[in-house]
């Protein structure tokens, strides 16, 4: 039966001796200070990476959210003024950037904005006793890496890929859309990997269309990438191509339709069988069958909508902005009301 929370309290999330593993030992502690917050993702033992395009920057925080969360589905009516209220502000001062499930505990994180007095970004823990908690970020095991170049870098993507934080965006290169593959613990962060795509919709190569949404996927017991651009050409990378200050061309294997940015994407198992389910501005909730993905041929000259691995439209979800896995049956979506709210809700997985 689906829960609604009761959103009353706000309070600093421990960071304790309970997270100290091999994935965490290697951060100090620290009071990390970002500028700004446009990714989030999680590795091993609750670590949370924040993608800091402001500070041109990565960063690693020990959550301590490492025990696992009760049952019960996340059902949170209006969240940004649950947000707001729980830190004394309006809705209109905060903005939801991104949100991520927590694989360790299952808890719901959240990257937001904060305009106003004591403004700048945050990220809040939603925990399923319906609690809202800033993740604190002073004196907390952590550790940074800075993306090379000069200025900000727009950071659109975070991952976790066995042993690698891969990171999305835009660099002052020759080939500004960039992917980097950063080794974890922390060192020294070379030159990025330059990205080049065939655009079906456009017709042309193309080096400067960041990757808007990217997710992890094993073919053939390879890790790739799925990666979504604006006007939505979907393309595979493999990791293993992703090297310092080379160049990599991607596998076009899906036009999605153009005048359309897709949001987000996961990928998730049902029936045995494995989907990728994509949140678009225009073309709502796309779902598509993984397997024709390995041998999909690539797309090299103009295309039209739905050319390549084909795509079903998921009619019945309608305003979704951001979605993840909750568990292995249930999705949570982050949904845009008509009136402009946002709203948390739990849904099996379609």
């Amino acid at each position: 039966m689906r829960s609604l929370f009761s959103l009353a309290a706000i309070a600093a999330v421990s960071v304790g001796t309970a997270v100290a593993g091999p994935f965490t030992a290697s951060l100090k502690p620290g009071s990390p200070a970002p500028k700004s917050i446009s990714s989030i993702a999680f590795g091993p033992e609750g670590v949370l990476f924040l993608g800091d395009s402001s500070g041109s920057q990565v960063i690693a925080v020990a959550t301590g959210d490492t025990s696992p969360a009760g049952p019960g589905d996340v059902h949170v009516e209006n969240i940004g003024e649950k947000i707001a209220a729980a830190l004394g502000t309006t809705t209109a001062n905060v903005t939801i950037n991104d949100v991520k499930v927590n694989p360790a505990s299952g808890n719901v994180f959240i990257a937001a904005t904060r305009k106003g007095a004591n403004g700048g970004p945050i990220v809040v823990k939603l925990g399923r006793d319906g609690k809202i908690a800033e993740v604190p970020m002073q004196n907390v095991p952590t550790a940074n890496t800075t993306l090379p170049g000069n200025g900000r870098t727009a950071i659109t993507g975070l991952a976790f890929v066995e042993g690698k934080v891969i990171v999305s965006g835009l660099s002052n290169e020759e080939f500004a859309s960039t992917l980097w593959a950063v080794p974890y613990p922390f060192t020294r962060l070379e030159k990025g990997t330059g990205v080049e795509i065939y655009h079906g919709a456009h017709g042309k190569f193309e080096t400067k269309s960041p990757v808007q949404s990217f997710v992890p996927y094993q073919i053939g017991g390879a890790d790739y990438l799925l990666a979504a651009y604006t006007c939505t050409p979907l393309v595979k990378f493999p990791v293993a191509d992703l090297k310092p200050g080379q160049k990599v061309r991607g596998t076009t294997i899906a036009e999605l339709g153009n005048r359309n940015k897709p949001l987000d994407m996961i990928v998730y198992q049902k029936g045995g069988k494995d989907y990728v389910l994509i949140a678009n501005s225009a073309r709502g909730v796309m779902k598509l069958p993984a397997e024709p993905i390995a041998t999909a041929q690539a797309i090299t000259t103009k295309a039209a909508p739905k050319t390549g691995v084909p795509y079903e439209s998921v009619t019945e979800l309608e305003g979704v902005m951001q979605l993840d896995k909750l568990d292995n049956a249930r999705v949570l979506l982050l949904v845009k009301a008509q009136d402009g709210t946002l709203n948390l809700k739990t849904i099996p997985l379609p």
